[in-house]
């Protein structure tokens, strides 16, 4: 796997991670909470360890095929 390759997983892999989680904290602090409030937060930090992790682990499985 190559830099160029891992950068544009790594990118594209925060982007989709932080729409779906902050979407999720909005949904859970709307339905649980009563407030219409997105934990940007945990949003953050759960993206940046998605789109280090699932990028990596995808890469170490192909080696190994």
């Amino acid at each position: 796997m190559n830099t160029k390759s891992l950068t544009a997983k790594i990118i594209v892999t925060f982007v989709v991670s932080l729409l779906v989680v902050a979407l999720l904290t909005f949904l859970w602090n709307t339905l649980r909470r009563g407030a219409t409030v997105v934990n940007w937060n945990t949003a953050f930090i759960l993206a940046i360890i998605f789109s280090i992790a699932l990028p990596l682990a995808d890469g170490l499985k192909r080696q190994k095929e």
